[in-house]
């Protein structure tokens, strides 16, 4: 079973805040940047990519088959 999606905001006692995605892979967690700065009217200054940005999302298919078995 697949990691569900989530980011996880943190804020230090400075008042600094940083986010981090995980279960977002590849290019996925760029899309989340400005959704995030709207809503901590902020500013991204610094970012860098996770371990999920080099993999890949898996995909399990299951194909459900009736054998006539004689």
């Amino acid at each position: 079973m697949s990691e569900q999606p989530r980011i996880v905001v943190t804020v230090g006692p400075d008042g600094a805040v940083s986010a981090e995605t995980h279960g977002l892979f590849g290019e996925r967690c760029l899309d989340y940047v400005a959704v995030l700065e709207d809503l901590l009217a902020a500013r991204t200054v610094r970012s860098a990519y996770t371990a999920d940005h080099g993999r890949v999302a898996a995909v399990v298919a299951q194909e459900e088959r009736d054998v006539d078995r004689a």
